[in-house]
């Protein structure tokens, strides 16, 4: 026994087209449009072995080729963690589009132009990504298909297989076999076989490309061999018969295929040879009866991961229509996987596709399947044990139905959906990169295999539904190409190399795209490369390269298309447009040699394009990303920007630029004609290492006037604070006004500002100037700043002799220009010793400084000629002791000359030393301006822990002896204070308080809970008495707020505070505090006789004093008594409520009769609301009852007039309406006209049903009424319908609405009458009017009894039971 088939004559695989040249040159070849040419690996090496470089594509010796072991040691440069998702793929470009298998179709190269042109794309993809994919159509294949059926009846393709040759099967049982170039090598099969079998309805092209196998719409399978052109087998019993072919492939075994037939099944052909004869042996692996599979897909394996430990098991996936599911062929049938859909449209169709991607540096298999718009990934891998694992990954979620699913490479993944639109899809990131629409293509669809039409069309409804859009057998991938089938031709997709997407681009003139794409390349950032080497220096240098031809050809570009040279404005925004492109791209590439001369001298042939290169150059000077430009650039840049007038941006561009190849005199004399004193200053440093002359110009300008004594201008001010900050960065070795001096020249450049500083004269000095001309100049232009200077550059000097001699020297300096001139005010003399007092505190101090000057300094600072400055001065002087300058002073004599002074806060500073608190007491309130802080300070001293009982004490006393000082400053302060530290020593402070109205406002704010001060009430547990003497001074010093007071005090004694309150003669403050001990009497009596009294005022009074007498107060008052009767009427009883007014007098003869009336009033209000609610709801209920009447329809009990007794479609030749009644009873008018049925009311007519009305013995709803509204004989609802005559329905009569109740509404309200009837509304009006004549006749009245004689109100049957509001409510 032997295997077949042979593997001697094995194909040689495929190769890409990689170079440039080659593409080229197959676009110019008109010769080479209708080949389909393949290129022969080792030619290819060999003949292009100079240009190719092996690592750039990956490409492997034919002799030896790469191991599996050899792929896994790859580098990986897209390695990621996956955690239960899609990990990121790793490049590994021998399994993808960029070797062996990358053989390119060499016509697809040079194909019409017209077909060449992109369809519609993603507008946002095609900037970023370009055109990705190329779409050529197979012109040879294409016109020998159409040759075929015309000439052999050969038939519409139906099926293609692609290897290293390409077959075509038709719908007449004939394989077309076609080579390298497109010419048709083999017809396989005749037109009769073809009529037995059927169409062809699936092909498959073994691994080294020497078997055939055709399946049948009819169910046979053939194998052919492919060099011969022999048919080799003839399967006929393989599968039941009746069914379809829908799948046949080769294993990677030659000896193995597999086979999926329109009932479901899926079936194992083994191809065996024995003694000669060739045979097949089928075995069922799944049987359509367990759900029918629609797809198959087995594992192929490249020739290098031959070894690969999946191989051996021989995979196979497998989509039925609810779920997929994963097998092994090999060694023996096992189930490794399965996976259901979920629920999906049933329409769409089940697809597969296996690839071989890299993560974490292992080569595995993926298996891509999806249903519908959601594609899941599986990763398979083999264990240590050699068990199967399936992972699932992250899934990708579409926004379209897939119709096909196709690898490209392992990172990219080409879908098309249902509507034949392609899909270019980067798997890593998900990301679309291209959408194709490849209608023009006119796709062959395989769903007449699916519904099995050869053979009687008996497959499921499910599989049907799906072959719908089944195109399997039309789209076949090899080496990164797909191809697909249409009816009259066959086109080729793949992906485009690097340079054949940027120069794309370049035709289509999108040149700003075509370099950002190239960038992404340069920059590693691209998707779906091809033709890049991975190695990261060669691949920018090849795409740096091209990118610079972009470049030149975009500066021609701008140039060219220029706009009208005399629209300046339009010209310049196209140059802005344009040339910030070029600039970018060159500072990218780092090619400033091309920036600055070709580029540079190119766009200068424009004077608008030059100034607009110039300008796009400023942002990356400023950022330091642009150093080194020659200086003709730097000279034209600082003359552009000058005549431009943009000064300031000059000086920004200066100070960031090397100048030292540029006229230096020229540039410092720009710098100080526009006033940009950075620039000159930096150009003087850096260009001629020159640190003084900068200095000496500036001096020149700000001396004079300072001199003078003459007020700076702002120009001036600027000066002088640059100045200032330059010789502070010189002295620290800084570079100005940025960077940092070289460290070589560091010691020289202080040493020359120390010199230049010191200098007795100036080098032009006059007769009259006065010795050290520059340090007195910068003290009197900022003492404070340039002393600051001063101390930073002191703590930056080492100390070594030529420091200390320095300092000491600058010292003595100060000392001699300051303290022998009149003209420096005591804050700039006082910054000086505060300079000096903080110099000589340090621990390692050089310094020496004669102590009498600080005795001048104070004496300068206490005892002024006049008293201006003084808080200027006592600042100065604090901020000097501060600083370490109270060693320089006798502690006594200062403390007398700040007193002498009036220096509070220097005496409190050394009072603060000594510990002498209560001394700081006097301080504060001396001194006005923080007297009020007095409080803060001894709340401190009393309650911060660290100080001792005695300075706490010697500060509370000292407190007590001006608490009449502080109370009169603060009184609430005064009372927190007192209140907080000293609660129970109260009266003593009140004993020291003389003064009344201080004492007053003490209590007010201690005891008022209203001035807001935060202190427990409870805490104070202070007397009665306190309370009462605050009581007894507000009757004093606020007689109206006494009431308001007493509402909130708390601690105080009734009968004692009625006796203060009296004695004042407040008489609403005793009817209050009478109010409030129980005696309402007493506190009436007193409202009431300051009632009276107030009205004897007032008639007491001549005219003119009336007329200015307001009757507010007589108002108030009565107003006061009444609420005082309100308030406490409640707490009253029965006796005492009527005793003071109602049982005496005029108004008690009439009390009855009022309160009767009221009650009435209650009780009337309270019958008119029951009764108009009992109506409205009845009236409702009758409404509705009608509404629901009206609309409901009415069934007639018979066909015809119960008067006539005839159809009522008798009288169509009249205009005669039928009428229905309630009852069921049919009429024609006609009829009821003549029976006299008819009421005339107020001018309208209305119906009553004469039968109903004949058995009641009434002929007329109008002669007994009576019964009517008993509801005996009218109908409840009259409905008139038209004719049988459309054309007389028009005249139909409607019962029209009356304002008379209708025998409904009467009936329910008799039965409301009888339902509520009792007596009448007479009968209780008579009775009130009756027993109103009683003066003791309360009606309802709980207090009283009934009359002797029957009231109809004591009737049983009186239901009304409404009892008014009680006569004593509150």
């Amino acid at each position: 026994m032997e295997n077949e088939p042979d593997h001697e004559n094995v194909e040689q695989s495929l190769s890409a087209k990689t170079t440039e040249e080659e593409l080229n040159k197959s676009f110019n070849l008109e010769a080479s449009l209708s080949k389909f040419s393949y290129i022969d690996l080792d030619k290819e090496l060999e003949f292009k072995n100079d240009l190719i470089d092996d690592k750039e594509f990956d490409i492997p010796q034919v002799d030896t080729p790469p191991t599996l072991e050899s792929i896994l040691n790859e580098t990986d440069d897209e390695d990621e963690s996956f955690v239960l998702e899609d990990p990121t793929l790793l490049n590994i470009d021998t399994i993808d589009s960029h070797s062996y298998d990358t053989s390119s179709v060499a016509s697809s190269d040079s194909g019409d132009r017209t077909n060449l042109k992109r369809k519609k794309k993603l507008p946002d993809s095609f900037s970023l990504h370009g055109s990705v994919m190329r779409h050529s159509l197979l012109k040879g294949i294409s016109a020998q298909i159409v040759s075929a059926a015309d000439k052999v009846d050969a038939g519409l393709p139906t099926a293609i297989a692609v290897s290293s040759l390409i077959a075509v099967g038709t719908s007449h049982g004939l394989a077309l076999i076609f080579d390298q170039n497109q010419a048709l090598r083999l017809c396989l099969g005749s037109t009769s076989v073809g009529g037995q079998y059927g169409a062809i309805s699936a092909l498959s092209i073994n691994n080294d490309c020497s078997r055939l196998l055709c399946g049948f719409a009819k169910g046979q399978i053939t194998m052919w061999d492919l060099a011969s052109g022999k048919l080799l087998r003839s399967i006929t019993d393989a599968h039941p018969p009746g069914t379809a072919i829908l799948h046949i492939k080769f294993t990677d075994d030659p000896t193995l295929a597999i086979c999926n037939d329109s009932g479901g099944s899926v079936f194992e052909l083994t191809f065996k040879r024995v003694m000669g004869v060739r045979t097949c042996e089928s075995r069922c692996l799944f049987s359509g009866s367990k759900g029918e599979v629609c797809c198959i897909e087995p594992l192929h394996s490249k020739p290098e991961l031959k070894d690969h430990p999946i191989t051996q098991f021989s995979l196979l996936a497998m989509a039925s229509l609810t779920k997929i599911l994963v097998i092994g062929l090999k060694p023996s049938l096992k189930v490794w996987m399965t996976f259901p859909y979920g629920r999906m449209d049933p329409s769409s169709v089940p697809l597969l596709a296996w690839h071989f991607v890299a993560v974490h540096n292992y080569v595995n298999p993926m298996l891509a399947f999806c249903r519908g718009d959601v594609v899941h990934f599986l990763l398979v891998k083999r264990d240590e044990s050699g068990a199967i694992h399936v992972t699932k990954q992250k899934h990708l979620h579409l926004y379209y139905d897939l119709i096909n699913f196709t690898w490209i490479n392992s990172r990219t993944v080409v879908l098309l959906d249902s509507v034949e639109k392609l899909h270019v899809i980067d798997r890593q990131t998900q990301e679309e990169l291209e959408t194709v629409e490849i209608s023009e293509v006119q796709l062959v669809y395989n769903s007449s295999h699916f519904k099995s039409l050869a053979t009687g069309g008996n497959v499921s409804q499910a599989l049907a539904l799906v072959g719908e859009k089944a195109c399997y057998q039309s789209i076949s991938s090899y080496g990164g190409q797909i191809f697909y089938l249409g009816t009259k031709s066959v086109y080729v997709m793949m992906l485009r190399s690097w340079r054949e997407r940027v120069d794309h681009l370049l035709k289509q003139d999108c040149l700003t795209e075509a370099l950002a794409l190239a960038w992404s390349f340069h920059e590693g950032k691209a998707k779906a490369v091809v033709g890049l080497s991975g190695d990261a220096s060669k691949r920018k240098a090849v795409v740096a390269d091209r990118m610079v031809e972009i470049l030149f050809h975009y500066a021609d570009r701008a140039l060219k298309k220029c706009p009208d040279q005399g629209k300046i404005q339009v010209m310049e925004q196209h140059f802005q447009d344009m040339v910030p492109v070029i600039v970018d791209y060159c500072l990218l590439l780092e090619r400033k040699d091309l920036l600055f001369s070709q580029m540079y001298d190119k766009l200068s042939e424009n004077s608008v394009a030059k100034g607009v290169f110039l300008e796009c150059l400023e942002p990356y000077i400023l950022s330091d990303k642009l150093v080194g430009m020659t200086p003709q650039v730097m000279k034209d840049l600082i003359v552009h920007f000058q005549d431009k007038k943009l000064m300031e941006n000059v000086e920004a561009l200066i100070v960031h630029m090397d100048i030292t190849s540029l006229d230096i005199q020229q540039v410092v004399l720009m710098c100080w004609e526009n006033r940009l004193y950075d620039a000159m200053i930096y150009v003087y440093n850096r260009g001629m290492n020159e640190f003084i002359s900068p200095m000496e110009k500036l001096f020149r300008v700000i001396a004079p006037p300072l001199n003078a004594g003459r007020t700076l201008t702002d120009e001036q001010v600027v000066m002088g604070n640059k100045l200032l900050v330059y010789i502070s960065c010189c002295l620290a070795g800084r570079a100005y006004p940025l960077g940092d001096i070289p460290e070589d020249l560091v010691p020289l450049v202080k040493n020359q500002v120390f010199e230049f500083l010191i200098r007795l004269h100036s080098a032009e000095a006059s007769p009259e100037e006065e010795i050290y001309p520059y340090v007195r100049t910068l003290l009197h232009f900022d003492t404070r700043e340039f002393l600051n200077v001063l101390a930073l550059t002191f703590e930056d000097f080492k100390n070594d002799k030529q420091a200390v001699e320095y300092q000491q020297r600058i010292v003595d300096i100060l000392l001699k220009v300051m303290v022998e001139n009149s003209d420096f005010t005591p804050s700039q003399v006082g910054c000086l010793f505060t300079f000096l007092a903080r110099q000589l505190a340090k621990p390692d101090n050089t310094l020496f400084v004669n102590r009498t000057l600080f005795d001048q300094v104070l004496e300068f600072l206490c005892s002024p000629d006049d008293d201006s400055r003084h808080s200027e001065r006592q600042q100065v002087l604090l901020e000097l002791l501060q600083a370490g300058g109270i060693v320089q002073f006798e502690e006594s004599r200062l403390i007398r000359m700040a007193e002498k002074a009036e220096f509070y806060q220097i005496c409190e500073f050394m009072y603060e030393r000594e510990h002498q608190y209560d001394k700081i007491i006097d301080c504060y309130l001396r001194d006005p301006l923080r007297e009020e802080e007095v409080f803060n300070y001894i709340h401190n001293i009393l309650s911060i822990p660290g100080h001792s009982a005695e300075e706490k004490q010697s500060v509370w006393q000292k407190a007590m002896d001006h608490i009449e000082e502080l109370v009169s400053l603060r009184p609430c302060k005064a009372a927190e204070l007192v209140a907080t530290h000293f609660s129970e020593q109260i009266e003593t402070v009140i004993k020291k308080l003389q003064n009344q109205v201080l004492l007053f406002k003490f209590l007010r704010s201690l005891l008022d809970p209203r001035e807001g001060i935060h202190v427990n009430q409870e805490l104070l547990q202070m007397s009665p008495c306190v309370t009462e003497q605050f009581i007894e001074l507000l009757c004093q010093f606020s007689p109206n707020q006494v009431i308001e007071t007493l509402q909130v005090l708390e601690c105080y004694r009734l009968e004692e505070t009625i006796q203060i309150t009296q004695k004042y003669q407040l008489h609403e403050v005793t009817a209050y505090l009478l109010e409030k001990k129980g005696d309402i009497h007493g506190a009436f009596l007193i409202m009431l006789q300051r009632l009276q009294s107030k009205l004897q005022e007032i008639t007491h009074q001549d005219e003119k004093t009336k007329e200015e007498l307001s009757l507010k107060d007589v108002e108030d008052t009565m107003v006061e008594t009444i609420a005082l009767c309100q308030r406490n009427s409640h707490n009253l009883n029965q006796q005492q409520r009527e005793d003071p007014v109602y049982g005496k007098g005029k108004l008690g003869e009439i009390q009855g009769l009022i309160l009767g009336m009221l009650d009435t009033f209650n009780y009337e209000q309270t019958l008119l609301e029951t009764t108009t609610s009992l109506l409205n709801q009845d009236l409702h209920w009758s409404l509705c009852n009608l509404r629901a009447s009206v609309t409901r329809g009415l069934n007639p009990k018979q066909d015809y007039c119960s008067i006539c007794l005839q159809q009522y479609k008798r009288r169509q030749e009249m205009a005669d309406e039928i009428i229905v009644f309630s009852c069921g009873h049919l009429y024609h008018s006609f009829c009821l006209q003549n029976k006299e049925c008819t009421i005339e009311t107020e001018g309208q007519t209305r119906w009553t049903c004469y039968k109903c009305s004949s058995s009641n013995k009434v002929g007329k709803l109008s002669e007994n009424s009576s019964e009517i509204k008993t509801g005996k004989t009218a109908p409840s609802q009259v409905k008139m319908s038209p004719s049988c005559h459309p054309s007389k329905g028009d005249s139909t009569v409607k019962a029209a609405s009356e304002p008379v109740l209708d025998p409904q509404q009467i009936q329910a309200f008799d039965q409301l009458c009888r339902l509520y009837r009792g007596s009448s509304r007479l009968a209780l009006l008579t009775e009130l009017s009756q027993n109103r004549s009683s003066e003791s006749y309360r009606p309802f009245s709980g207090s009283q009894s009934g009359p002797a004689f029957n009231s109809i109100f004591q009737n049983e049957n009186f239901q009304l039971q409404l009892i008014p509001p009680p006569v004593t409510e509150d």
